[in-house]
């Protein structure tokens, strides 16, 4: 039975857009948010952990981006070019029809120029070109076009002085005092300054054409329109030819798991392979509170799942990518963090920029996660299955790797009879977190496989050992009295992410065990269907305030109920969370369960990748019913 929601309230007259209403783009260096009304609200430069030049999502006044009509806000369509991270906004006025196409420029393949030294790894992509193009078509009768650039440098804190840069009008170059990055607009319309603005508007008639280019760094702009439409055509030429090297399969999901996968790899870096949690900082968990944090890092704790749903869509580069990131931290600090900047930094001290108002006033804003310095004895594992995951065989495995694993898997062994702060990153007191211990149970698992593989079997011998000890530790102490596992060690308090002990293969599906379990959790811990972490009225989370369910855990459930059985009811709860993505596909880190309302930062790795895992539990689920009595169940759709 559901648990009675907690009332979130709800500007009414918010000047800020729904967070799953916004378009995300990406040349996997830095990222975009672009709003409804055609403002880009979010971009930071140079990198996506950099400070904001378009910050109005945190803050009306922390710099935009607006190219639309003068008098119409909101568009009459928005989609995605198909297979692209190409956004295309559609507004109809009353005197005529306008389009937008909105993009992150990617060019040939590794440029040999001054920025070949950002890549610290072998070449495997292509680079972005420094450029958010937005091209511009009247399709029908005329529209009054404006365009409004308006940067704020450094999270809003400094305005831009302009100056043009030609004797046309047509191009402009933004500086701020102390900032090392120039803005460049290039456009063919002509442009006005008036403070830190640059303006421009016009009249545009059926077949008339315009474009405007922010740039960055030393690549040169479009230069007129047919250029700019040429390398808008070959980015999302780029896109098309990238998805077309994953595995998708033919079924009605199929759309949800393109779109994960273009914003997995948009959430990349491309310099070293990391994947950012997130596009944004302090966006809240809940409205008007002071759960916001800052999640432009790299967490190890994603490693698994990030590999786990890479290989399983064919992106084997891409998962190699990420892979040699993780061996590359390992590798260079024996001592594991929770998480580390983009770039491998180790210091992501937490600050506080008070000047933001906050989307919609939900203050702090934040940038840093002082959780970098928590102690998670999650990591250990969650190294040791994304090496274990693609070392099947001697010959796959990285010999150079084995005594950084080994100290990793010592660690584990070490550490696990001591308190962490558990894989939600709680701020309150350290516990004997349930899902700690299973993740150190699987560090050492994984070790002995990688052992056995090395013919160790000494080591193999020895680790196994402490295996089974924290595996019988916490099948005694990890349970209530109903066999149910719980949040951590003497209480009866339950914890989505005890949802891994099936899905890391900690206890088999059937033990009954799981299955009081995944129940207890589908039943006793859900708001209409839809999963919490856990209670934060029971937890001491050392954070005030309430949130909405976490769509990751929710996710977890739909591929722990297809473990034990619960086929059907897993399908429901899939075409459910489904049905709950935004408009173009993308979803936060956590759901209202009353109103469907996204909340959190956005978009949201962990997120995407949950959802190819339970789609892919869903589809190979399906297919072993049309095996077992020949036909298909129809999809569950709510």
């Amino acid at each position: 039975m559901s648990a009675p929601s907690m009332p979130i309230p709800v500007s009414p007259v918010s000047p800020f857009p729904p967070i799953e209403s916004y378009g995300f783009l990406s040349d996997c260096e830095t990222t975009a948010l672009v709003a409804p009304s055609g403002n880009v609200e979010w971009l930071c430069l140079p990198r996506i952990d950099s400070p904001s030049i378009f910050g109005a999502i945190l803050d009306r006044g922390a710099g935009r981006f607006r190219v639309g009509p003068a008098d119409v806000m909101v568009p009459a369509a928005r989609r995605y070019l198909p297979g692209t991270m190409v956004l295309e906004t559609s507004w109809g006025t009353r005197t005529g029809w306008l389009i937008v196409r909105d993009v992150l420029l990617m060019g040939p393949w590794h440029h040999d120029d001054e920025r070949s030294h950002t890549h610290r790894r072998a070449p495997t992509d292509y680079d972005a070109e420094h450029v958010l193009l937005r091209t511009i078509r009247c399709v029908n009768g005329e529209v009054q076009l404006t365009m409004d650039c308006d940067p704020m440098f450094d999270y809003g804190r400094l305005a831009g002085h302009w100056e043009y840069t030609d004797s046309n009008y047509h191009q402009g170059l933004c500086r701020a005092d102390g900032v090392d990055i120039d803005l460049c607009l290039t456009t063919d319309l002509r442009i006005g300054f008036e403070g830190s603005r640059a303006i421009a508007r016009t009249l545009l008639k059926d077949g008339d054409t315009r474009y405007c280019a922010l740039s960055w760094t030393v690549h040169e702009p479009p230069h007129d329109f047919a250029e700019a439409y040429s390398r808008l055509v070959w980015t999302a030429h780029h896109w098309q030819h990238w998805l077309a090297r994953g595995t998708f399969p033919d079924h009605p999901f199929r759309g949800h798991l393109e779109r994960s996968a273009l914003t997995l790899k948009g959430l990349t870096f491309a310099p070293t392979g990391a994947l950012a949690a997130a596009a944004t900082t302090s966006l809240p968990e809940t409205p008007g509170g002071t759960r916001n944090w800052d999640y432009r890092f790299s967490w190890i704790r994603d490693s698994t799942f990030t590999l786990w749903a890479l290989y399983t869509l064919g992106f084997n580069w891409e998962a190699d990518d990420f892979r040699r990131f993780v061996n590359e931290i390992t590798s260079r600090y024996v001592d594991l963090q929770v998480m580390y900047g983009v770039g491998g930094e180790r210091d992501l001290t937490e600050h506080t920029l008070d000047h933001l108002q906050g989307y919609e006033g939900a203050g702090p804003v934040r940038i840093g996660n002082d959780a970098f310095s928590h102690r998670q004895h999650d990591v250990w594992g969650a190294v040791l299955d994304s090496v274990s995951l693609q070392a099947k065989t001697r010959d796959r495995f990285d010999e150079r790797m084995w005594p950084i694993l080994v100290h990793q898997v010592e660690s584990a062994a070490k550490h696990w009879r001591e308190p962490d702060r558990g894989i939600w990153e709680v701020r309150g007191e350290p516990r004997h977190f349930t899902s700690s211990k299973v993740m150190c149970w699987v560090a050492l698992d994984r070790g002995v496989r990688l052992a056995r593989l090395r013919d160790d079997r000494q080591l193999a011998e020895r680790w196994r050992a402490i295996a089974n000890e924290i595996h019988a530790d916490v099948c005694e102490h990890g349970t209530d009295e109903r066999g149910v596992f719980t949040q951590y060690y003497g209480t009866d308090a339950l914890d989505a992410s005890v949802l891994l002990v099936p899905l890391v293969r900690f206890l088999p599906p059937d033990d009954p065990r799981v299955r009081a379990t995944v129940l207890a959790i589908a039943d006793e811990l859900t708001v209409n269907d839809l999963v919490l972490r856990y209670r934060p009225e029971v937890t001491d989370d050392g954070v005030d305030g309430h949130e909405g369910t976490f769509t990751v855990c929710s996710f977890w459930l739909v591929s722990a109920l297809i473990e034990i059985g619960e086929v059907e009811r897993a399908r429901r709860l899939c075409g459910k969370l489904l049905s709950f993505a935004g408009p173009l596909g993308l979803y936060a880190e956590e759901l209202d369960a009353d109103s469907g309302r996204h909340l959190g930062n956005f978009p949201q790795a962990l997120t995407h990748l949950s959802l190819i895992n339970a789609v892919f539990h869903v589809i190979r689920a399906e297919e072993e019913y049309a095996e077992k009595f020949g036909s298909v169940q129809p999809c569950s759709m709510p």
